[in-house]
């Protein structure tokens, strides 16, 4: 059948996304092959397909593909994240809609439904992922909560506490009174908060005063409520302010608690007072400034519960008024905050804060304005709360060596280098990490609870059991873990581990993990730090889980901005591929993609990338018409005209430069690399070159007329002479050469552009048992021809000159001139002479002295061929033309360097208004420069 006249880009994609997959083309299958590995960071189960989705997944569909079309046996793991906290939360919302909520219910029961909710409306990222041809093996689609792996998750748990690695303890967390879970640093937001700096009087006791006569000491802090749990005061052991107080006591307002002031080089005498209140159980510095002072942990005191609402503390000095408030403002309703700033207020010991007006009026404020750095939970919303709890924790520091290790002696290799000193500084000072959360849907802690305290660490309740004896009453911990905890398994987990699968001997470690900057420490160091505690070799050494880690960046908004909600300015990646198809947005999104940096989202350019796609198609329609077809060599065809042995050339040089590229992670370098060559060499000027040879009747609309312009619209250029007469064995040459080359590009763009170019491959020839996505990577047989290469990049060079010096003379494209050689190339134009009449489109060639008179002058490779003028234009009206013009663009270029050079401007404008100036700079010099070569041009 024909090709189709257009280009149709959502019937070819819903067609392949289906053969490739029914037909199990996505999973390893060459055992004799070296294997290639890769997984997916897992999406979570409640997600939907977003632009930070689509790069990341575009990027490890691309090396993928390479690499199976490079003979690898090439397995790309999918699965899905239960995403613990995120679940819960859609399943409770669709409770409170029916006014029902979680406790209603067992916790079987609300985990029924949450698997019922996973079974009718998880998972749609999947179906998503396939739009944008993702190819990878959804055979063995894993999920974290799948049987398997909760076996591996308990596993390790039961493993690690064995070896000391994971404990119970008393610390503070970052807990989400919302959410009611502690939640880990990674999930804290920080944003800026207007709120206040209040100034206290501490009264010193027992009759003590400060050197200065004061019988108190001066405390300030954001947070007023805390000072019901206040546990002492600290000062610096160097300030000379306090020396003499070190070690006595404050009685607290209030509370009436005696507290001990303490030397801590937590306290800055250059801030405030220099003196600061310290509430261990509230604070993580306080936490630290209260273990150096010798209280322990169960010590600490507590004031709120797991609802942010004050509580007794244990020794009882609250004033009942307290109790029950919640810690802010909240329905209208005064909390503790505002409950202590009145009472201290009342009792004098408040300092205001004075202000004078412009007035000259004094006014005095209970606190100082401030910008509070205020911790948020990224779920639940609401200010996180230093909460003091017992959790189970991982020793991160001593996972993190091996790691560490295996970066610095480049097992590990971080693509981009420049993120490996930012891995290691994590790394260096990480803390202990809390895995547990109190969440119903999860992994169950496998731990299990006497009545005299005793804890039972093992993988069934049964062990657990038989630990403590018949008769013990066990009681299991109602914790989850920590969604990491599971995730870091992946790399492993999802072969079969712990069990000895051929797929864990074969496929472990990856080849690449492909992720975001953004999870480097969510996600990818804690796969590095328990892939090599639980994956080790003969020797008993860590196994690395990937040899290469590659972090892009960020998709933002065409002004630079990040992507959120709350800003309108969130791109639908499904949105896009509507509008411009999928291979479109793959392109994108790998030319775009430059070694980490962010990538801003560009509809011009999404429309350009849709547009390759549609010259393509209409070059493989010239094919096509001229009876060129599908290869069936993967060499290159003898070649004898040089147009043929250029354009082998040029196909071996773009084999090499993607492959170059691909070793460095360069996805932008192999994305231009195959672009340049489809669009310029090919379609732009080899299909050109051999349509002397190849003599076609023009087909209708103008495809077989000439190159495909930008826009998508056939640019409309005279076909060749037909009378002129076919060589036989030229064409079959050509014919062989060009369906040779179309096939290799079309493997080539293959990774990025997968719908299209499996759609012509299968169009172009009779090899539907033979799809592309199982084809080879080219290999041409032979070096470039350096003589042809000269003539052919000689002569586009020649047209090219040509073609730019009538645009800028205002003459028509077809114009035909007399053009003057030097004698030295006569027999490059003989070689040439069909190309030359077709392409540079010359009345006459001569190899006469030029005539003297204005003229264009063309200097190519060195050689000045000339073009008189007299009589083809008015002379006088053309300088006098470009002149003005070129004023006109000096006097922009100049203004905006004038704006660039000011200090003034590049240190205060917006940088997208700085980045448009230097664009636009640019453009004025290049006009300029053009403009000026014009009027050269003129003699």
């Amino acid at each position: 059948m024909p090709m189709e006249k257009t280009f149709d880009p959502a019937a070819i994609e819903a067609k392949w996304a289906t053969e490739w997959e029914s037909r199990g083309l996505f999973r390893p299958h060459r055992p004799d092959a070296t294997p290639f590995t890769i997984v997916n960071p897992p999406p979570n189960v409640t997600g939907a397909l977003h632009i930070g989705h689509a790069l990341d997944n575009t990027l490890q569909d691309v090396l993928v593909r390479y690499e199976r079309l490079r003979g690898k046996d090439a397995l790309w793991v999918v699965g899905m994240d239960h995403a613990g906290i995120a679940t819960q939360m859609v399943v409770e919302r669709q409770l409170e809609a029916r006014q029902d909520k979680r406790t209603n219910y067992s916790r079987e029961d609300f985990i029924d439904k949450v698997w019922q909710w996973k079974a009718e409306s998880g998972g749609q990222i999947t179906g998503q992922l396939r739009r944008l041809g993702c190819s990878m093996d959804w055979s063995r689609e894993q999920f974290t909560m799948d049987p398997h792996f909760t076996a591996a998750v308990v596993k390790v748990f039961v493993d690690l506490h064995k070896k000391g690695l994971i404990y119970r303890d008393k610390r503070l967390v970052n807990w989400d009174p919302k959410l009611k879970t502690a939640i880990s640093d990674l999930e804290v937001e920080t944003h800026e908060v207007q709120g206040g700096f209040w100034h206290f009087k501490y009264p010193l006791a027992d009759g003590v005063t400060l050197d200065d006569g004061r019988d108190y000491i001066e405390v300030a802090t954001t947070r007023p409520e805390t000072m019901l749990a206040d546990m002492a005061v600290a000062v610096h052991p160097d300030d000379g302010r306090y020396q003499s107080v070190i070690g006595k006591f404050v009685e607290l307002p209030i509370t009436g608690r005696r507290v001990p002031i303490v030397a801590d080089e937590h306290a800055d005498p250059e801030l405030g007072s220099g003196a600061v209140k310290i509430t261990p159980g509230h604070d993580f510095n306080d936490f630290d400034v209260g273990k150096r002072a010798g209280f322990k942990p169960a010590e600490m005191l507590n004031m709120l519960n797991g609802d942010a609402n004050v509580i007794q503390t244990s020794d009882g000095l609250i004033p009942a008024e307290f109790l029950g408030l919640h810690r802010f403002k909240r329905d209208g309703k005064d909390g503790a905050r505002e409950l202590v700033v009145q009472r201290m207020k009342e009792a004098g010991f408040l300092i205001p804060h004075i202000v004078t007006s412009k007035e000259g009026d004094v006014v005095e404020h209970d606190a100082e304005p401030r910008t509070i750095q205020t911790p948020f939970g990224d779920r639940g919303g609401v200010v996180i709360e230093p909460w003091l709890t017992d959790q189970w924790y991982v020793d991160a520091e001593t996972l993190a060596q091996p790691p560490m290790a295996a970066v610095r002696d480049g097992r590990i290799n971080i693509v981009p280098k420049t993120w490996e000193k930012t891995f290691f500084n994590w790394m260096e000072n990480i803390q202990p990490w809390c895995v547990s959360r109190q969440l119903w849907w999860g992994h169950r802690i496998p731990a299990w609870y006497a009545d005299d305290g005793r804890i039972f660490v093992a993988e069934t309740e049964e062990a657990a059991q038989a630990e403590a004896g018949a008769g013990v009453g066990l009681t299991r911990d109602e914790d989850v873990l920590d969604t990491w905890f599971s995730s870091a398994l992946w790399p492993f987990a999802t072969l079969g581990w712990p069990e000895d699968t051929d797929l864990v001997k074969r496929h472990y470690p990856n080849d690449v993990l492909i992720s975001g900057f953004d999870i480097l420490f969510f996600w990818d160091a804690r796969m590095a730090m328990q892939g090599m505690e639980f994956m080790r070799d003969n020797n008993g050494d860590g196994i690395v889980p990937w040899k290469t880690l590659y972090l892009h960046g960020l998709v933002r908004a065409p002004d630079g901005a990040k992507m959120s909600k709350s800003k309108g300015n969130v791109v639908d990646p499904l949105g896009l591929i509507d509008q411009y198809g999928a291979d479109a947005l793959r392109f994108f999104m790998a030319a775009m993609e430059s070694q980490g940096r962010d990538i801003k989202m560009d509809d011009a350019r999404l429309a350009g990338y849709r547009n390759f796609a549609t010259k393509l198609w209409n070059a493989a329609r010239f094919c096509e018409a001229n009876g060129i077809s599908a290869s069936t060599s993967l060499v290159a065809p003898a070649a004898t005209l040089p147009v043929n042995r250029w354009i082998i050339g040029e196909v071996a040089a773009t084999v090499t430069a993607m492959e170059t590229a691909f070793a460095a992670y360069r996805f932008d370098e192999a994305a231009n690399a195959i672009y340049s060559f489809a669009w310029d060499r090919f379609c732009d000027w080899y299909l050109e070159l051999i349509k002397p040879v190849l003599s076609p009747l023009p087909l209708a609309g103008g495809v077989g007329g000439g190159p495909v312009s930008e826009d998508g619209t056939a640019d409309h250029m005279p076909s060749p002479n037909p009378s002129r007469e076919r060589e036989g064995d030229d064409v079959a040459e050509t014919c062989a050469v060009a369906g040779w080359v179309l096939d290799q590009i079309l493997v080539m763009l293959h990774p990025f552009m997968p719908f299209i170019t499996e759609e012509l491959w299968t169009g172009l020839g009779d090899r539907a048992d033979y799809p592309l996505i199982t084809a080879k990577w080219p290999a041409p047989d032979g070096v470039r021809d350096s003589d042809a290469s000269a003539d052919i990049d000689w002569l586009i060079k020649l047209v090219s000159e040509l073609r730019g010096a009538k645009a800028e003379l205002g003459l028509p494209p077809g114009a035909r001139l007399t053009a003057h050689f030097p004698a030295s190339l006569k027999g490059r134009t003989d070689r040439l002479a069909a190309q030359l009449d077709r392409l540079a489109r010359l009345e006459t060639i001569s190899f006469d002295p030029a005539p003297a008179g204005a003229s264009a002058q063309l200097v190519v490779e060195g050689e000045t061929i000339i073009v008189p003028l007299e009589g083809v234009i008015d002379i006088a009206a053309e300088r006098d033309r470009l002149s003005k013009a070129l004023a006109a663009a000096a006097k922009e270029r100049d203004g905006l360097a004038g704006r660039l050079n000011n200090p003034s401007f590049v240190e205060r404008a917006k940088p997208e208004a700085v980045d448009k100036a230097r664009a636009d700079h640019a453009a004025k010099e290049a006009e300029a420069d053009r403009l000026t070569a014009a009027l050269a041009r003129l003699g």
